[in-house]
């Protein structure tokens, strides 16, 4: 691991440290799981295969299903043409 030093504003630090201690967990815990739930929402490049996909939207929210796994919409349209 990498060990890095990052500066908070009070409010959000005394937030982030609340959150550790509801969940037993230390603060450097809450800032991997926060920083891999940030990552998630950034998914690496990769190159065009040519074949469209049906644009997804993320507004930030948790969904108990998620959206972009259903495709029946863009595979109706894919098979039109």
């Amino acid at each position: 691991m990498i060990r890095t030093q990052v500066q908070f504003p009070d409010p959000l630090y005394r937030r982030l440290k609340e959150i550790a201690e509801q969940q037993d967990w230390s603060l450097s815990e809450v800032m991997r799981k926060a920083a891999e739930h940030f990552v998630d929402r950034f998914p690496s490049r990769v190159e065009s295969t040519g074949s469209w996909q049906f644009p997804t939207l993320d507004c930030g929210g948790d969904f108990l299903l998620d959206p972009a796994m259903f495709n029946v919409e863009a595979d109706a349209i894919e098979g039109r043409g």
